[in-house]
């Protein structure tokens, strides 16, 4: 398990550099349409979930060798986007609820600590893997992700997950 351990500390930290950098690509590619699909266009909740998903989803094609050793590491990567996305919005939402303001270091945190429970869920799925039966589903469900991403860039609904939060 050495070897899987680490994959996922590099995942992680290639994750926080990718995930952080990614948070600026928008403005400095003077507002690209096309960069803009896959980062974050604005400060909305939704689309700072762009910074987890998408350097996971290149992660995930970047370790192809990996699958011939650990199987589910795909399906491991996949399960663990869904639960950083999951986790950004709800701790988001949650602190805010409670404090009723929002602040960057706490936004920050959110994004650190969804990255690596997002790479822990990735682990635990890849170690504990007996079969890869719902691969296909989850694949299907992470394109449907990546299409809601782009109709959400393109198209926000006007509600509180799509709007900045400083402008709520």
């Amino acid at each position: 398990m050495k070897g899987i351990k680490s994959y996922i500390i590099t995942g992680i930290i290639f994750v926080f550099v990718i995930g952080t950098l990614s948070h600026f690509l928008y403005d400095w590619s003077g507002n690209n349409v096309i960069v803009g699909l896959f980062t974050p266009v604005n400060e909305s909740v939704w689309e700072h979930t762009k910074l987890l998903f998408f350097p996971m989803l290149i992660y995930s094609y970047l370790s192809k060798k990996a699958t011939k050793t650990y199987p589910c590491i795909r399906k491991g990567i996949i399960l663990g986007k869904f639960i950083g996305i999951i986790l950004i919005i709800t701790l988001f939402y949650t602190y805010t609820g409670i404090i009723g303001f929002n602040f960057a270091f706490a936004d920050i945190s959110i994004f650190y600590i969804s990255v690596i429970l997002a790479f822990y869920v990735a682990y635990k799925v890849t170690v504990s893997c007996t079969s890869n039966t719902y691969t296909p589903i989850l694949k299907i469900l992470q394109f449907t992700i990546i299409i809601l991403y782009i109709i959400y860039t393109l198209y926000p609904p006007q509600i509180p997950l799509f709007i900045s939060p400083e402008s709520v």
